[in-house]
């Protein structure tokens, strides 16, 4: 019954493209949702219970996996140990499709190009034994022109799914005349303070040099179909040049003047849940992401460094009044969908992709993820929410959650 691709789930409030419906039966064969309708039809039934009935989660940025590979500074562990687990964190929080962001720096260590080479090898060949559907967010490092011509492959072998052009480099060099700043990045590189300070005013002095280098990544990124998003844009005049490079997502701009214009131009406008779910940015001088939404300039929340926020936010931004919960829902599941160019998924209709939750709303305890298929497969279910067996007599075919799952009574 694990490997089942085709059921009915009854019993929910379910998220349609056109609104709430608390009597629609969800039918699911071979993956795919192929009826939204009032009869089981023979399939095995999954009972919902009440709970709300969702379409999957798309997390367009996450890299809180690096926090598997160096759960502490200078420790690290198996890339198949931390993809594994992320995997489960990913599942049980309710993301059906993943973008691991990735960092290709001029840095070593973590962020080096042999830790993505080796991270981006692991991840194809685990690819088969992960519920979740994973792929690379590449994050392009501006300032590293010595790994461009590595990016232009990879980008032509269909090895990157979102492409995203970071700079980070002034920012470092600022923080190594801070020592308590500088910390972070001198344990993830491994080197001493000295070390990169040379290395990193070296790359600095190759400016000149980055535009170029950007145009021809954005070209090959395009002639690839790869979607392509801007970081940390400070002005509008940024991001009407990365426009002009048919990159449409801005991430994470710095201000309201550049947000707006990323939605004059129909940007997609990306921001974290975690600055939702925590009432504000973790960075005094950011804006905040609830402000954002509630503004019209936000149209994509991904989980950025905390997987758990993502399942959250939505609930949180309604009750707080910045949206409706079905435009919160959006924000991670249509929305991220159109960014990325999956038409296949991020609506319960029919001919989509069978990504679906039931989800318990927040109460005594956060909202959390009862069931969760991906392509019609039982990812995830929490087994303290049994769902019970439906009374209604359309739903006598049903099984109890432990027989749908093919667990029998000792």
């Amino acid at each position: 019954m694990l490997n089942r691709r085709s059921w009915a789930i009854v019993g929910g409030r379910t998220l349609l493209p056109t609104g709430w419906e608390d009597d629609a039966v969800v039918l699911i064969e071979d993956g795919v949702i192929t009826d939204i309708a009032d009869g089981t039809r023979g399939h095995p039934v999954l009972e919902a219970g009440g709970r709300l009935v969702l379409p999957g989660m798309i997390d367009l940025h996450g890299d809180a996996f690096e926090r598997q590979l160096m759960p502490r500074p200078g420790v690290h562990f198996d890339m198949y140990i931390a993809l594994a687990d992320t995997d489960r964190q990913l599942v049980a929080n309710g993301i059906s499709t993943a973008f691991h962001g990735v960092t290709h720096s001029w840095e070593p260590g973590l962020r080096s190009r042999d830790s993505l080479v080796a991270l981006m090898e692991a991840l194809e060949s685990a690819q088969a034994h992960l519920a979740c559907d994973t792929r690379l967010h590449l994050r392009q490092e501006t300032f590293n022109l010595d790994g461009e011509a590595d990016a232009l492959r990879w980008l032509a072998q269909g090895r990157v799914a979102l492409l995203a052009f970071n700079d980070h480099t002034a920012d470092i060099v600022k923080k190594l005349d801070k020592p308590l700043e500088a910390m972070t990045v001198l344990q993830r590189t491994g080197l001493g303070a000295d070390a990169l300070r040379q290395l990193a005013h070296r790359v600095a002095s190759r400016a000149s040099e980055v535009p170029a280098s950007i145009e021809r990544l954005a070209a090959s990124a395009v002639a690839a179909g790869v979607p392509q998003a801007s970081h940390d844009d400070m002005t509008a005049d940024i991001r009407h040049w990365y426009q002009g490079l048919s990159c449409s997502i801005s991430e994470f701009p710095k201000n309201r003047e550049t947000a707006r214009v990323a939605r004059a131009l129909g940007n997609h406008v990306v921001f974290g849940s975690p600055n939702v779910v925590r009432g504000g940015s973790h960075q005094s001088n950011a804006v905040g992401a609830a402000t954002m939404v509630a503004e019209g300039l936000c149209t994509v929340l991904t989980s950025d460094y905390y997987y758990p926020a993502m399942l959250q936010a939505p609930f949180r931004l309604a009750a707080d009044g910045a949206c409706s919960f079905e435009d919160a829902w959006a924000l991670v599941s249509s929305n991220p969908a159109d960014a990325a160019r999956l038409h296949d998924r991020g609506h319960l209709a029919v001919g989509q992709r069978a990504d679906v939750l039931v989800v318990e709303p927040p109460a005594a305890m956060p909202a959390r993820v009862a069931l969760h298929l991906i392509a019609g497969r039982l990812a995830h279910a929490a087994l303290g929410a049994p769902l019970a067996l439906p009374a209604a007599p359309r739903h006598k075919t049903a099984t109890s959650m432990p027989e749908a799952l093919g667990w029998v009574e000792p």
